[in-house]
């Protein structure tokens, strides 16, 4: 199970990676000390748990978390911080529960197993839920308008020169949005991030093809080719059933 600690301190993850490890082996531990740094491991490794403090110098954890409460595949979030004065904010934010420092082995034994039983209870989408992918509309801010623009269309999206660009069968929006602001607004059963200038719909692959340094590229149904780059690499084989 993929368990990210977001915390500015390092003796803070320190400990609690620690006790986590004690509490349940088996964890692969991720570690993130901002936002910025955190947004790019949820991305990356898609963990099943978040512990989150609230007071990351001068930015805010529950920013964070109002930002992943709204993912499509949004993992449990636990806050975990010196600050017992937020617990009622935290649950406005569908927080799975709330650590307070200094952490105590018996208090993070009983979360993680708490959020552990609700990840194992909950059931797994049915094939037939993928429909509802297909509903999911990316809003397309341009200088002229708005487009809402079915994600089930969308085929890539790229960064270059600042610019990202959304590719479909039919049509080029560029835009100013970053990647990690779009991928949130994406259902994540259908799209992966693989490269740090990429994020491409898993469904529209027709070929993948071995390059350069022992990673892959892939061919997209518009004959658009995408490397899938070293950190990404594990990630995607597992996504595609190469592992």
């Amino acid at each position: 199970m993929k368990i990210l600690l977001i915390d500015d301190e390092p003796l803070a993850r320190n400990e609690l990676s620690y006790l986590l490890k004690e509490a349940m082996t088996d964890l692969e531990i991720y570690e993130a000390a901002t936002i910025a740094e955190g947004v790019d491991q949820l991305l990356l490794q898609e963990p099943a748990i978040v512990f989150l403090d609230i007071h990351l110098t001068n930015e805010s954890g529950l920013t964070l978390a109002n930002k992943i409460n709204k993912m499509a595949k949004s993992p449990l979030v636990i806050f975990a911080t010196a600050y017992d004065n937020y617990a009622v904010k935290a649950f406005e934010l569908n927080a799975q529960d709330y650590l307070v420092k200094p952490f105590e082995l018996s208090r993070v034994t009983a979360v993680l197993a708490k959020a552990v039983k609700r990840l194992t209870e909950e059931p797994v989408p049915a094939k037939s839920d993928l429909k509802e992918l297909e509903d999911i509309r990316l809003p397309v801010k341009t200088k002229e308008r708005i487009y809402l623009v079915p994600s089930a269309e969308i085929i890539t999206i790229s960064v270059a020169n600042g610019v990202t660009e959304i590719n479909t069968p039919t049509q080029k929006y560029a835009i100013l949005e970053p990647l990690n602001g779009i991928s949130e607004k994406l259902p994540c059963q259908r799209f992966l991030r693989v490269h740090r200038s990429y994020l491409i719909n898993l469904f529209e692959i027709s070929e993948i093809q071995p390059w350069f340094n022992q990673t892959l590229q892939v061919t997209m149904s518009n004959g658009d080719k995408v490397p899938i780059s070293r950190s990404y690499l594990s990630q995607f084989k597992e996504r595609v059933g190469l592992t």
